[in-house]
């Protein structure tokens, strides 16, 4: 065997282990939904004796799933679509503005992903309890955005060095001011780092627990993460209940993922080094 094809095959090899190992975790969950709590404390690694989707049911619709459901989509569509918004324009006007004010703002944004949400949470409680928007679906988006702007500002700013300013200067002397410009000729080209964050955001709004935790505090306004944790008792846990729900919970951010995850690394890569 030629060195080259060698090679290619133990890092073929590895992957594979890799994979397998990242992907049993999950497989496991899934088999293990479709168990009475009796079969998985019998055997958690056997198939089931038979196809059980009486979890799957109750977790519909005795405990309100879809509730939760409807809940977690409009915090997360919500926070996703601000944090585009004013990411976008920020990273816009920062990118196309010289000066010492700009590079400060930048530096503000950039230096505020260093500081762990930990640092902040307690801090962060007494602010949504000034605003109330402390246990409201509709005030959450609010704090994820202020929390995910940063990075999309950081992301945006490189981005928009890549574009030509003649494309704005012809917009100028068309007629078209700055928002139209934006709007019109330079949001559009923003395509694939837009989707790049908006994948990245969904990804960790949609699967957050933390922040749901502390900031919701009635059941009728938990999101899905938040609503499996209501099966873990002092003297019991329902792991079946628990494992069909994070399998639904699950499903659509995979789907979403494996439909646009190369423009992730892309997206990183162009607004990271780009200008």
């Amino acid at each position: 065997m030629k060195p080259n094809r060698l090679l290619s095959f133990l890092v073929l090899l590895v992957l594979l282990v890799v994979s397998v190992f990242f992907m049993f975790p999950i497989v496991l969950a899934v088999i293990n939904s479709f168990k009475t709590q009796g079969e998985m404390f019998k055997s958690v690694l056997s198939f089931p004796t038979r196809l059980l989707l009486d979890n799957y049911k109750y977790v519909l619709t005795e405990i309100h799933l879809l509730n939760n459901l409807y809940n977690t989509t409009v915090i997360t569509v919500l926070s996703v679509v601000g944090i585009i918004a004013c990411g976008s324009l920020a990273g816009y006007k920062i990118s196309r503005t010289s000066g010492k004010l700009s590079q400060l703002l930048f530096f503000l944004f950039f230096s505020s992903m260093l500081v762990p949400f930990y640092a902040i949470m307690f801090s962060l409680i007494q602010v949504a309890k000034v605003f109330h928007v402390q246990g409201s679906v509709y005030g959450l988006p609010l704090i994820y955005i202020g929390l995910g702007v940063n990075f999309a500002v950081f992301l945006y700013h490189g981005f928009v060095k890549s574009i030509p300013r003649e494309l704005e200067e012809s917009a100028h002397m068309d007629g078209c001011g700055q928002l139209k410009t934006f709007t019109r000729i330079i949001f559009p080209l923003l395509l694939p780092i837009t989707v790049t964050i908006a994948i990245l955001n969904i990804l960790w709004i949609w699967n957050d627990f933390m922040l749901p935790l502390i900031m919701l505090t009635n059941y009728k306004n938990y999101t899905l993460i938040l609503a499996a944790s209501v099966f873990f008792g002092q003297y019991s846990t329902e792991w079946s209940y628990i494992l069909s729900i994070l399998v639904l919970t699950s499903l659509p951010v995979v789907v979403i993922y494996l439909f646009f995850q190369r423009f992730i690394i892309q997206g990183i890569a162009d607004g990271a080094v780009k200008g």
